[in-house]
């Protein structure tokens, strides 16, 4: 055997090695089901096949507030708010397409349609007629399109560190870019490679043990919320049967939509929750949101990060609960 041969071989084993270290199997759908699912949770049929988690908890007297996730996460991390406002509030929240214990769905159905179409099957299922949407990162992004095709039906929105319609999203970073001291702060790295063609070539097969909890520390602006239960949470929720092929679907799917971005048209009285320290979406994007919503109100976090409701329950969910205070009683 010729020594390029030899050297060849060589570079095979390696990377036959180092496959099989960095390879990582899914777990089997109903180990994870019964690991993430309580008493509360709920399973709803979809006509094209899909099975989305929800939970319908708090009083059940009172009004509906229905609350959307972010990229990568689940409804779990809305329960701290749940704990704090089920007890005045209905307090509704789901998996999405590619997320949770809904996870994978046919046809791969993961575009901003099939959201709206999600959050619109679940609340038709408990007869819920009007509701304060809210909806942290993608989940925002989810909320006021929802709130374009339904308008009739949602009292309020609340936006967490939403994301903005693309239309004006890149300017707004560039702005915060050029001004903002702490542009440099590190991002979720998981986010970045899933733009790449080449690692949505390999992501299916590979441990994403490493890139979660980056992505936890950077996106929780390294709160000491991040344990080891949530960092298991995330990783686990990812590797449930299918769910990483379905993110490899949605991350290709999810900005295709027709319907349009003018949220000025919104006039619902808007809640724009925001962490400074946000290190995926600057802060600056609330002042845009603010410019561009007729009926807003804006509560910045300056020692916060991305996810407000987990870093702090108890201080942002009493201003959600401020701002409930102020809107018009009504009857669900």
């Amino acid at each position: 055997m010729t020594r390029t041969r030899w050297i060849l071989v060589g570079i095979a084993g390696l990377v036959l090695v180092l496959a099989s270290l960095l390879f990582r199997g899914d777990l089997p759908a109903a180990e994870v089901d019964a690991k993430y699912s309580n008493d509360a949770s709920r399973f709803l049929p979809m006509e094209n096949g899909a099975r989305v988690h929800y939970r319908d908890e708090g009083k059940a007297e009172g009004a509906a507030v229905v609350l959307i996730h972010g990229a990568m996460a689940s409804l779990h991390t809305w329960e701290p708010w749940v704990a704090i406002l089920g007890q005045r509030y209905r307090v509704i929240s789901l998996d999405l397409p590619a997320h949770g214990l809904t996870g994978q769905v046919p046809e791969g159905a993961y575009g901003a349609d099939a959201f709206t179409e999600t959050i619109d099957a679940v609340v038709n299922e408990l007869g819920v007629e009007r509701f304060v949407l809210g909806g942290n990162s993608m989940g925002g992004g989810a909320t006021w399109r929802y709130a374009l095709t339904h308008p009739q039906r949602v009292r309020a929105m609340i936006l967490v560190d939403s994301v903005a319609p693309g239309d004006w999203r890149e300017s707004a970073t560039a702005a915060a870019t050029k001004d903002d001291a702490d542009a440099e702060r590190s991002a979720p790295v998981g986010f970045a490679l899933l733009r790449q063609s080449w690692f949505r070539a390999i992501a299916r097969y590979l441990d994403p043990a490493l890139l979660v909890e980056q992505g936890l520390l950077s996106a929780y602006n390294n709160s000491p919320v991040v344990n080891q239960a949530l960092i298991d949470r995330y990783y686990e929720l990812i590797l449930r049967e299918g769910t990483r092929a379905a993110i490899l679907n949605r991350s290709n799917s999810y900005s295709r939509n027709g319907t349009s971005n003018d949220v000025s048209t919104l006039s619902q009285p808007t809640l724009v929750m925001w962490g400074a320290q946000d290190s995926l979406i600057p802060v600056s994007v609330a002042d845009q949101f603010a410019q561009r919503l007729p009926n807003t109100q804006v509560v910045i976090y300056d020692d916060l990060g991305h996810i407000p409701m987990e870093e702090d329950p108890q201080r942002s969910a009493a201003d959600v609960l401020n701002f409930l205070d102020q809107l018009p009683v009504i009857n669900n």
